[in-house]
Parts: C-alpha cells; sequence; structure tokens
C-alpha cells in the first residue's frame, strides 16, 4: 500500500484527474439545468453521488494496469504472502487516494449545490461507507479486465450495474436528512455492503487477476 501511495504523488495528475472530474460534474450541473437554489438543493443528493460514483470510476485505471505492465501483479500472485492481505492493501490504497479526497472535497461542492448543513453529516458518512464499496467492486472489474487493450468501456458496463445499490441507498440516505427523516436503515445497508466487500471482494478480484494473467 505504501508502495502504490508513493508511485501515485509521484504522477499527481492520477491523484488530481478524478478530483478535477467530480468537480467540473457538480459544477456544470446548475448551468446545464437550472442555477435555481431550492431545485439545487433537492437535486444535491442525487448529484454528488453520481459526480463521486463517475470520479471513482475514472480512478480505476491506476488500481492494477500499472503493476500488470511492470511485472509486479505477476510476483504478487507468486508471492507466497497470503494474497488476500495484498489485494486488501491495494484496494485500500486505492481508497485512500480515491474514495477519502471525494469525502473531504464534499462539503465545498454541496454547500455550491445549497445541501441543507442539517444533511451535510448524513453525505460524509455516506461517502465514508461507500466509496469504499465502489472500490471493491471495481477492483474485481479492473481486475478482470487488466489483461485487455481498451478495457475501459467493458470496466464499465462490468461495474455500473454493481454500483447501483450503493447509489439508492447513499443518495437516499442523503435526501432523508435534508427532510428530517431517520438514516440509520440507510447506513445499516451501506454498513452491511462495506461488510461483505471486506470478506468477499478479495476472492473474486484474487480469482479475476488469475484468470487474466492466465490468459
Amino acid at each position: 500500500m505504501v508502495r502504490d501511495l508513493v508511485i501515485a504523488f509521484r504522477h499527481p495528475s492520477d491523484l488530481v484527474n478524478p478530483l478535477i472530474f467530480f468537480m467540473i460534474v457538480v459544477t456544470l450541473f446548475p448551468l446545464a439545468v437550472s442555477p435555481e437554489k431550492q431545485f439545487l438543493a433537492q437535486a444535491a443528493p442525487g448529484v454528488l453521488w453520481v459526480a463521486a460514483l463517475l470520479a471513482t470510476l475514472l480512478s480505476l485505471d491506476m488500481l492494477f494496469q500499472s503493476d500488470f505492465q511492470d511485472g509486479t501483479l505477476e510476483q504478487l500472485l507468486l508471492s507466497p504472502q497470503p494474497l488476500y492481505i495484498g489485494i486488501l492493501a491495494k484496494v485500500t490504497g486505492h481508497w485512500l487516494l480515491s474514495g477519502l479526497p471525494l469525502t473531504l472535497l464534499s462539503p465545498l461542492l454541496a454547500f455550491m449545490m445549497f445541501l441543507p448543513s442539517e444533511a451535510l453529516p448524513a453525505l460524509m458518512i455516506t461517502l465514508l461507507l461507500g466509496t469504499p464499496v465502489l472500490s471493491f467492486i471495481g477492483a474485481v472489474g479492473s481486475a478482470l479486465t487488466v489483461g485487455l487493450r481498451k478495457s475501459g468501456l467493458l470496466l464499465s458496463l462490468l461495474v455500473l450495474p454493481l454500483y447501483i445499490p450503493v447509489l439508492i441507498f447513499s443518495a437516499g440516505a442523503v435526501q432523508a436528512a435534508t427532510v428530517g427523516l431517520p438514516i440509520i436503515g440507510h447506513l445499516a445497508l451501506l454498513g452491511a455492503m462495506l461488510a461483505l466487500a471486506l470478506v468477499l471482494a478479495p476472492l473474486a478480484i484474487a480469482a479475476g487477476l488469475r484468470i487474466s494473467l492466465g490468459n
């Protein structure tokens, strides 16, 4: 994980591009639809979460591709160390470089979208719970397509349908918070998704890597 963080900071464009994309999507929305304050406040939960989802998708290229090209990925599979731990470290590194910065940036964009202040904690909590799930699911798709040329479209087709539950419950929690409704049910479901992703996704990622490198 430390190696991935060092490499990412040596290539700041890989680190900054998803954040710029996140900001552009959110700032263009009022220009394209309506700058009216009440409308933006109602649309903010969905817009912020869709933008975060697409920015995470954009960042998946840096997950396995460079390791595949320089042979590090093959060494990881052949290493005597538990593959589960190695994959868990790589996905954690990806979240630290993509999901966490998006979460930290979200209050500024929420302010621009006139999201009510009482919904801001819900937005932050859903991003902290939901973006790791996006990284795990994305890593499964990235592992399956790492050996393919021009795999971006196929990766999107594989991953986007699996992102839908996270999007629904996360945006739903923020929307409920804006009108004062309880959000504990939404958060419990997001927590359950994260727990399942922690346990099952590394196994699926390992299988995907073995299939890709076996070809």
